[in-house]
């Protein structure tokens, strides 16, 4: 691989890492972070798989150290920006990369949340998927609709289409 796509990868996944991380809690509902799986949905089909993964990932770790947020920053954002990359991948729609950040963050990040919440609190609570689910379910719904107005102007740019060749292919 050629040094300056390298490079360019770096750059574009460190932006995207900045963005999340800024931009979310700017604009989060409370009980809700509908910025993150914007940048999950963006990251899945600039970015494809992996690096929405890594970016997840390591945006989760800073907001959960900079901002006090609880896990829930790593159990919805991870499965949300694989799905939001794989389905994209297979799919090549952003509304394939819609779907798999509504399973990933609202379906399998909610559910999982539950047990991890358990273990974090240290309160066996019954209800925390009723808590969950709905709230990371309309997370994902309105950060589908604001991905999908973004993704719609920046496909139309001649370089974040090379950028997302570099990366999904």
């Amino acid at each position: 691989m050629n040094k300056n796509v390298k490079l360019t990868k770096i750059m574009v996944v460190t932006i995207m890492i900045a963005l999340d991380i800024v931009l979310s809690p700017i604009f989060r509902i409370e009980g809700m972070a509908p910025m993150s799986s914007v940048m999950n949905i963006i990251a899945g089909v600039i970015l494809g798989p992996v690096y929405a993964v890594v970016m997840a990932v390591v945006t989760g770790i800073i907001r959960m150290l900079m901002l006090g947020i609880p896990p829930l920053a790593l159990t919805g954002s991870i499965f949300g920006a694989f799905g939001a990359g794989i389905l994209y991948k297979y799919g090549r729609n952003m509304y394939w990369s819609m779907f798999g950040e509504f399973l990933g963050t609202g379906i399998v990040g909610s559910l999982i949340s539950v047990p991890v919440m358990v273990w974090f609190t240290g309160q066996q609570q019954n209800l925390y998927w009723f808590v969950y689910t709905p709230r990371f379910v309309g997370a994902t719904i309105i950060g589908s609709v604001i991905a999908y107005f973004v993704l719609v102007n920046l496909l139309k740019i001649n370089s974040f289409k090379e950028i997302q060749r570099m990366f999904v292919g």
